[in-house]
C-alpha cells in the first residue's frame, strides 16, 4: 500500500510556505565513499540558488536526492513542502530537471521530445498540444520544432532540454551544469530565457555551474560545496566582501574549496561529453 496520500498542495507540517527546499543533516554514501556529509540547506521560493564546487563535491548527488532519484540515507529533506521519502510522486509532478547528461532522443523531432515529456509528467491530454507549443516557443524553438533533434546545435539541444523540463510548468527547476560545453552566445540565450520565465512565473531555480560569472550574475544566493559539506553560503556580494576588497567569486571558490577553475578545460570536456552521448544516442 502506498504511503503517498498527501493531497495536492498540502505541505508537510512545520515547513514554511516560503521555503522551496529544506535539508537538515543530509548524508548519503556510495559504499565507503561519503558523497554528502551532513549538509543543512534552505532555499527560498522564487530565488535562483547556485550550488558551486569542484567535481566530486557532492552537488549532483544532492540534486538527485532533491528530485527523488535517490533516497536520502540520513537526515530530513523537504521539497516544496513535501518529504522526499513519503511524497516522491507529488514532488516529481512539480519539478523540472535538466541533467548533465544528454536527455533528448535524437531520432525524434523537437516537438516529439517535448510531447514525450508532457506524457511522462502526466500533463492532461487536452492541454498537451498547447503546453508543448508554449514550451517550444518560450525556448525559441518553434521554427525548428519539427526537425529531428539530432540536427540541433549544442545550444539548441540545451534549450530543447529546458523545454522538456518546463512543459509541466514546474514550481522548482533543477539545472545541473546546464550550459557546460556551450559557447558564450548559446549560454546567454539559455539563461535569458530561464530568467524571462522565472520573472513571469516566480518559479525557484537551483543550478550547479563551474562558470563563476554565471553564478555571480544570476544567483541570489550561492553555497560553496566541497567533499560533501557546505563550506560557505551567502549572496555573491557578501561572500566576496568577506574575502576582501577586489575579491571575485572565483577567489571565493578557490578559498573555500582549494580547487582551480579552468574554463577552457571544462568547456572542451563538456563538448566532448555531449558529442559522445549524441553518438551513443544515434
Amino acid at each position: 500500500m502506498t504511503t503517498e496520500t498527501c493531497p495536492a498542495g498540502t505541505a508537510v507540517p512545520g515547513v514554511a510556505r516560503s521555503v522551496a527546499v529544506a535539508c537538515r543533516g543530509l548524508r548519503h554514501r556510495f559504499g565507503n565513499h561519503v558523497a554528502v556529509d551532513g549538509i543543512d540547506l534552505t532555499i527560498e521560493r522564487g530565488t535562483v540558488f547556485g550550488l558551486l564546487g569542484p567535481n566530486g563535491a557532492g552537488k549532483t548527488t544532492t540534486i538527485r536526492i532533491l528530485n527523488t532519484l535517490l533516497k536520502p540515507q540520513e537526515g530530513v529533506v523537504e521539497v516544496l513542502g513535501y518529504d522526499v521519502r513519503r511524497f516522491a510522486f507529488s514532488i516529481r509532478r512539480r519539478l523540472g530537471y535538466v541533467p548533465q547528461q544528454l536527455s533528448i532522443e535524437t531520432s525524434l523531432t523537437g516537438r516529439e521530445n517535448v510531447s514525450w515529456f508532457a506524457r511522462l509528467f502526466d500533463v492532461p491530454r487536452r492541454e498537451r498540444k498547447l503546453r508543448v507549443a508554449e514550451a517550444l516557443e518560450v525556448m525559441g524553438l518553434s521554427d525548428a520544432a519539427d526537425r529531428l533533434a539530432g540536427t540541433y546545435s549544442g545550444g539548441m539541444i540545451r534549450r530543447l532540454e529546458l523545454a522538456q523540463a518546463l512543459v509541466n510548468r514546474p514550481e522548482l527547476l533543477l539545472l545541473d551544469e546546464p550550459t557546460i560545453g556551450l559557447d558564450p552566445v548559446a549560454r546567454d540565450s539559455v539563461w535569458r530565457r530561464v530568467e524571462e520565465l522565472r520573472g513571469a512565473t516566480g518559479m525557484t531555480v537551483l543550478v550547479t555551474t563551474h562558470y563563476m560569472e554565471e553564478a555571480e550574475a544570476l544567483c541570489d544566493r550561492v553555497a560553496l560545496m566541497h567533499l560533501g559539506t557546505i563550506r560557505a553560503e551567502g549572496t555573491p556580494e557578501s561572500l566576496k566582501a568577506a574575502l576582501g576588497p577586489g575579491a571575485t567569486l572565483e577567489d571565493v571558490f578557490r578559498h573555500f574549496t582549494g580547487a582551480v577553475l579552468d574554463d577552457d578545460t571544462e568547456r572542451k570536456g563538456g563538448l566532448r561529453e555531449i558529442r559522445s552521448v549524441r553518438r551513443s544516442a544515434n
